[in-house]
């Protein structure tokens, strides 16, 4: 994969995928900033194409782990009732074990969880260019195992580009 590719993948979720999610959520989350925070994630988590981790348990384009950010997205205060009326409208068990095996195969219910786990953090949404607080943002709700810093701020770039289209 290239990095046209992955600005292919991340405009066909933002036209195809990001829109469709948003109509599940409460109109407020839906923004600039959150488009271009969910395809910078997804891309740094998966390149937006892999459903499945490759050698790890996270499933989805935003590669959630079952007692992870599946479990905390439908736990928290803020987000497990909003989280359990998407999993309806996604005709989804709205526990942990049900939202998980649907992951792979359900991109608009992997970017609705995604969107609440960053509505979880305290913060504004980083704005364009600011790396550093995106990183930060997405190292406190993701807490990923390996972070690979090194691609974050091409990937960053790439969600704002798409999003500012």
């Amino acid at each position: 994969m290239n990095e046209t590719t992955w600005s292919d993948n991340a405009r066909w979720f933002n036209e195809h995928v990001l829109p469709q999610a948003y109509t599940l959520l409460p109109p407020a989350m839906a923004s600039t900033a959150a488009s271009a925070m969910l395809l910078a994630i997804g891309l740094q988590e998966g390149r937006l194409w892999h459903r499945r981790q490759i050698g790890g348990p996270a499933h989805g384009a935003w590669q959630f782990e079952r007692g992870g950010g599946v479990v905390g997205v439908l736990t928290h205060s803020a987000t497990k009732l909003k989280a359990a009326t998407i999993c309806t409208a996604r005709n989804v068990l709205p526990n942990a074990q049900s939202v998980y095996d649907a992951l792979p195969n359900d991109d608009i219910l992997a970017c609705c969880f995604a969107r609440l786990l960053l509505y979880t953090l305290p913060a504004k949404l980083p704005a364009q260019g600011a790396h550093d607080e995106g990183w930060r943002q997405y190292i406190d709700a993701w807490r990923p195992g390996m972070p690979h810093r090194s691609t974050w701020n091409n990937f960053y770039d790439i969600a704002w580009n798409v999003c500012s289209a």
